[in-house]
C-alpha cells in the first residue's frame, strides 16, 4: 500500500506576519489563507478573545499568523486552512533579531529566460538583491524578502 503524501507547512519567523504573508503571495502567486470563518465561529463561542486578533484585508485574522497557500491545492473551507503547499508566517518578537544566514531558504523558478523580469517584479514587491551568482554549474540571484530572509531566483 503506498502512503498518501503530507501536507506540510513551512514555518517562518517574522516580525510583521501579515505583511510577509502579503509579500510571499504577490511573490509565488498564492493566495493569503482566510480564516475568518473559523475566527467568526470561535469568537460566537466565547472561545478566543478578541485581543489575539486583528482586520486585514477588512477580514478578522489572527494577529501573530498567517500564511499563504498554493492557488490550487485544497483547503478546509471551514477553517480556511490550506491541505497541501503552505508557508505560515508566525510573530516573534522585535527583538528576536535574525543573525545569520538562513539554513533552509526558497529557489524560485520563474519562465525560462524571464529571470531578470523576475527579478524586478519582486523587487518592486520589496525583495532586495543581495548579489548575481554566476557558476559552471548554473546561475542565479540571491535575494532577500522585506524582512531578511534570503531566497533565490534561477
Amino acid at each position: 500500500m503506498t502512503a498518501a503524501p503530507l501536507h506540510w507547512k513551512l514555518v517562518v519567523d517574522a516580525h510583521d506576519p501579515h505583511a510577509q504573508a502579503d509579500f510571499w503571495a504577490a511573490a509565488l502567486h498564492y493566495e493569503v489563507e482566510d480564516h475568518s470563518t473559523l475566527i467568526a465561529k470561535l469568537l460566537d463561542l466565547g472561545a478566543i478573545p478578541p485581543e489575539i486578533l486583528l482586520d486585514h484585508h477588512d477580514r478578522r485574522a489572527w494577529r501573530d499568523a498567517a500564511a499563504v497557500r498554493h492557488p490550487d491545492d485544497p483547503y478546509d473551507a471551514e477553517t480556511g486552512t490550506g491541505l497541501g503547499r503552505r508557508l505560515l508566517f508566525n510573530r516573534v518578537p522585535q527583538a528576536e533579531k535574525k543573525t545569520a544566514k538562513n539554513r533552509l531558504h526558497l529557489d524560485l523558478h520563474g519562465p525560462t529566460g524571464e529571470r531578470d523580469t523576475e527579478v524586478e517584479r519582486l523587487r518592486a514587491l520589496g525583495a532586495r538583491v543581495e548579489r548575481h551568482v554566476k557558476e559552471p554549474g548554473g546561475e542565479w540571484v540571491i535575494m532577500t524578502d522585506p524582512e531578511g530572509n534570503e531566497f533565490c531566483v534561477h
